[in-house]
């Protein structure tokens, strides 16, 4: 793909550290990339500016031009009901790909806010799908990540339709437990960036509601909390209880 000279000059001028020494680079985009094709990804990302706590990354109804990388930090995605109060559709931690749904119809489905302090690494979308054009293990990992929001958009149903309070909460715990054990952090000692409310809210449930299961699941010393710290006691236990989906790789993260 050609570029023009005024967009040659701001990818000369960004920083080199980008995809190449990026810890997160084994879990997003540039996984399977050999140095020469990294070394194309990275003319195409533009760093963005940290967002602030309560930040919008983009907004439901804008124009979709690009999907997004998060490096550090947290966000939500969530849709505006009729009456204008909040869905939200998906958590997103470092590494994880946020925007895809905008592809479909040229604009973002739903709004994306970051819960603490986030940067994220901008993709235009048309620059990426051009490459991926040119370098194939690129379209396979896109391909990849497509697939991966289908099992998960499934998962979520199941979640939401046959799953007691309980299983929900202890589904939700296990997933983050999940992601940040394939970042190389604790899988049972971790923060919860998102409020009671937040969660519930995803899980359709109640705040009493999840507040209660919480409280219910110390009792049975299954978890401990302090405060926004959660440490899972008894992983073992709360994988019985809500079983595992040997489909997919379950996530629940997609918008």
């Amino acid at each position: 793909m050609a570029y023009t000279h005024t967009q040659q000059n701001r990818f000369n001028s960004k920083l080199t550290s980008q995809c190449q020494n990026c810890s997160l680079a084994a879990l997003c985009l540039p996984i399977a990339l050999v140095d020469e094709d990294v070394n194309r990804l990275d003319q195409i990302i533009e760093r963005k500016r940290p967002l602030k706590k309560g930040e919008l990354l983009f907004r439901q109804g804008e124009k979709f031009d690009s999907v997004f990388a998060v490096r550090t930090g947290t966000l939500k995605t969530f849709n505006l009901t009729g009456n204008g109060e909040e869905q939200i559709t998906g958590f997103y931690c470092p590494s994880e790909l946020l925007g895809l749904s905008g592809i479909n119809n040229d604009i973002y489905p739903v709004s994306a806010k970051a819960l603490e302090t986030t940067t994220v690494c901008e993709i235009p979308f048309s620059h990426l799908e051009a490459l991926s054009e040119q370098i194939p293990s690129l379209k396979r990992q896109l391909f990849k990540i497509m697939s991966r929001k289908i099992c998960n958009d499934q998962d979520m149903m199941v979640l939401l339709g046959k799953k007691s309070a309980d299983e929900k909460v202890a589904s939700f715990l296990i997933n983050l437990s999940d992601r940040f054990k394939r970042r190389g952090y604790s899988a049972t000692a971790f923060r919860l960036s998102m409020s009671r409310g937040e969660i519930g809210n995803y899980l359709g449930l109640a705040v009493e509601t999840v507040s209660r299961v919480m409280t219910r699941f110390q009792k049975n010393e299954l978890i401990q909390v302090e405060g926004k710290e959660i440490t899972l006691i008894d992983i073992d236990e709360m994988q019985k209880l809500v079983g595992k989906n040997e489909d997919c790789d379950s996530i629940l993260k997609f918008e």
